[in-house]
């Protein structure tokens, strides 16, 4: 049920930007714990150090996935060829 009440969570927030309207979570993390029932929001602060999103970020794009963790078009082809044969 967890995953469903935070889904709904995350969807409400997003309804919220997107039409500008009440006081959305940006900057805050909310912590939901079911077994004690206790629903707390947590203050978060920006790290001027961040290489993200920091003073003098050094970390400006995306790095390519698909070469850091050494896919190729060979190796997708043979785990394809090797889906295909375990499925027939």
């Amino acid at each position: 049920m967890l995953p469903g009440i935070i889904g709904a969570y995350q969807a409400l927030e997003a309804v919220k930007l997107i039409l500008g309207i009440g006081k959305p979570l940006a900057g805050q993390m909310l912590v939901f714990d079911t077994l004690e029932n206790e629903v707390r929001r947590l203050k978060l602060r920006r790290d001027p150090n961040c290489p993200v999103c920091g003073d003098n970020p050094t970390i400006t794009e995306l790095i390519d996935y698909e070469a850091f963790c050494g896919v190729t078009a060979e190796s997708v082809a043979l785990d394809d060829a090797m889906s295909a044969r375990a499925l027939a």
